[in-house]
């Protein structure tokens, strides 16, 4: 029974080795970490950018509607329409 017990012992690593360790994975994480906040912060200036271009681009509508409106109310009446006379046949008896 003494080798079973032997074999599911664990060795413990020495400290140097569990401190290299501990260090790659927090530099790991850390490196995560950065790249996460630089996507998050490009993600954040499209949007602003978005934003000032749909707010641009509605400025720009609403002054051309604004135009438009009051060029029609300042447009003379369209001129009436005039027929033209119907030159009559006359049949022939």
């Amino acid at each position: 029974m003494s080798d079973d017990k032997s074999r599911s012992a664990t060795v413990t690593p020495p400290p140097a080795q569990r401190e290299a360790a501990r260090k790659r994975a927090q530099d790991h994480f850390a490196a995560s970490e950065r790249r996460d906040t630089e996507v998050r912060k490009e993600i954040e200036r499209a949007q602003t950018a978005a934003t000032a271009q749909i707010a641009k681009l509605k400025s720009l509508r609403l002054a051309k509607e604004e135009a438009d409106r009051v060029a029609a109310a300042n447009a003379p009446p369209p001129a009436p329409k005039t027929r033209k006379a119907r030159v009559k046949v006359k049949a022939k008896a």
